[in-house]
């Protein structure tokens, strides 16, 4: 009887390689899109309760306070009529610093696609597989913990943080103790609204959600 002809072995290598790149998927994208929906919808909202620069930078309402009590009472008045545009201001100082720092842009912009990719939106029932070996959730996020540590308090991109959050924070400071707040307008219902910092909170919370599941 004539011997039955074998099967290639290139293709059975070829199926198990296929198979081993298909294990870990780069992200889950459902969660990715929902969250960059979520944030987009967040800052149109935001955007839209945004003051005037104009009434912002009114010359004619700027004195100096008498006294600290008076600044202090200043500041969290113009602070609940500004928050948009304090929150875009001190955006915008951090923007600045990171650009005129690409090499600090370049290491948080690779530290927040870490988080991203291998933990936050990372599907909760594919392990992390890295040079063959499977780490487990703890492991993944001890190992980010580390390297936020790291990055945050043992390099350059934590003072340029700071410094670009206290720059900012000076210039609403100084803002709202000069800005005269007695033609501003401001019910109880909108300042108790969640304006700007419900992107924050929203966009934490959904990106937290896989995290949650997967402990």
């Amino acid at each position: 009887m004539a011997t039955p002809p074998t099967l290639p072995i290139s293709s059975q290598s070829n199926a198990s390689v296929g198979a081993a790149s298909q294990s870990q998927p780069p992200i889950a994208t459902p969660a990715f899109r929902a969250f960059i929906s979520r944030m987009s919808s967040s800052l149109r909202q935001a955007f839209s309760q945004r003051r005037p620069w104009s009434e912002m930078v009114d010359r004619s309402a700027m004195s100096r306070p008498d006294t600290l009590a008076e600044a202090y009472s200043r500041i969290r008045k113009n602070f609940s009529y500004f928050r948009v545009n304090y929150v875009t201001l001190i955006a915008f100082a951090l923007a600045v610093s990171l650009i005129t720092h690409p090499f600090s842009l370049l290491v948080l912009f690779g530290l927040l696609a870490s988080w991203s990719f291998l933990y936050l939106f990372r599907p909760s029932d594919q392990p992390l597989v890295l040079f063959g070996r499977t780490f487990a959730d703890r492991e993944t996020l001890g190992m980010l913990v580390v390297l936020t540590v790291f990055v945050i308090f043992l390099t350059s991109v934590g003072s340029l943080l700071i410094s670009a959050l206290m720059v900012g924070l000076g210039l609403v400071c100084a803002h709202g103790a000069f800005r005269v707040p007695e033609d501003l307008f401001l019910d109880d219902q909108e300042s108790n609204s969640t304006g700007f910092l419900s992107f924050l909170g929203g966009a934490a919370a959904s990106a937290a959600a896989p995290a949650v599941a997967r402990v």
